[in-house]
């Protein structure tokens, strides 16, 4: 009886160390900022790790900026990542379309234009002779501001034009606007509001109007396209957590901004201030649609303004949205075109 006990427990702990070697090990990339609340709260309270089960472990990899996460992701350091959209189509151009597949929306909005309260900025053409920072040559906020000093006749001093276009990291706005060595800045939350609230700095334009129905993609979830293939059911495992926790956040805002803030504090050693928080989340919503024509127009002020090369790319495979929108419809949702 003993020896058949014996027996038993030595299969049973055979067997359960085989099921632990079976584990899938998941990299996910994330920054520590507003535009990624799914990733911050499911970091924070483990939202994702009871999703996906047991036999999957999530390693979760922080980046500060797009490019380094692209790089990671070309290297297969990680497996998919939350990030802009502008990142994501120069990783996808880079590697001739086979890098990596948006699969679903994170964020809409969180961006503006703000202007030193004594720039004189009154109007668009005020904006003459001026300088505006971006937070870096070419990234997201940076072809924004382009395309709307094209759309105003305007053009940057590289440009021959007379705005001097300065790309600055966001902390470095900070203190040049307080220094009043800088008029404006196109900025990302929650800087925007930063640069409002303790930076003498005054809203000109809150991205969102420049929108159909004030939506532009702001962040969403990209995968390796190599993934991808392999594991399709991890992928759809994901979304189908990312879709329930996106709707979530949007029913329970107070508590997720708590819960986001401590992420972020706990990643940067700062939490964002309450009022700064409230209002830069107030500018942006969570949101597993992709915005797909926003992400389109987006390119295309790229290319215009020289960043794409001198063809336009074709995208048309840039998308992968067959589980997102399974996903949705067994939620009994609206599929996303």
């Amino acid at each position: 009886m003993i020896k058949r006990s014996l027996v038993a427990s030595v299969c049973s702990f055979f067997l359960l160390g085989a099921l632990a070697g079976a584990q899938t090990v998941l990299r996910v990339g994330a920054f520590p900022n507003i535009t990624h609340p799914q990733a911050m709260v499911g970091k924070n309270n483990g939202w994702f790790e009871k999703a996906m089960g047991p036999q999957v472990k999530i390693e979760w990899k922080s980046f500060n900026a797009g490019p380094s996460a692209i790089e990671a992701l070309f290297a297969g350091a990680i497996d998919m990542t939350y990030i802009g959209p502008n990142p994501a189509i120069s990783g996808y151009v880079r590697s001739n379309g086979e890098a990596l597949r948006i699969v679903a929306g994170a964020t809409s909005g969180g961006a503006s234009l703000v202007v030193r309260n004594d720039s004189g900025i009154q109007k668009p053409e005020d904006f003459h002779g001026k300088k505006v920072a971006s937070p870096q040559m070419g990234n997201t906020q940076d072809v924004a501001l382009r395309a709307w000093l094209k759309a105003h006749g305007m053009k940057s001093t590289d440009k021959g034009g007379d705005v001097q276009v300065i790309p600055l990291a966001n902390p470095d706005q900070l203190t040049l606007f307080l220094k009043k060595e800088l008029d404006g800045a196109w900025a990302p939350e929650p800087w925007a509001t930063r640069l409002i609230k303790d930076g003498n700095g005054r809203l000109f334009l809150d991205e969102r109007t420049l929108w159909p129905n004030g939506q532009f993609i702001a962040a969403h979830l990209i995968v390796r396209t190599q993934f991808l293939k392999e594991h399709p059911d991890l992928v759809k495992n994901w979304i189908r957590a990312h879709v329930d926790l996106t709707d979530w956040i949007n029913g329970h805002l107070p508590e997720a901004k708590k819960i986001l803030n401590q992420q972020i504090a706990k990643e940067t050693g700062k939490a964002l201030p309450d009022a700064v928080l409230d209002e830069a989340f107030g500018r942006m919503t969570p949101t597993y649609d992709p915005l797909r024509g926003s992400l389109m127009t987006a390119a295309k002020s790229a290319f215009d303004a020289g960043f794409l090369g001198r063809q336009m790319p074709d995208l048309s495979s840039l998308y992968d949205l067959s589980l997102l929108n399974q996903v949705l419809a067994e939620k009994g949702k609206k599929a996303i075109q």
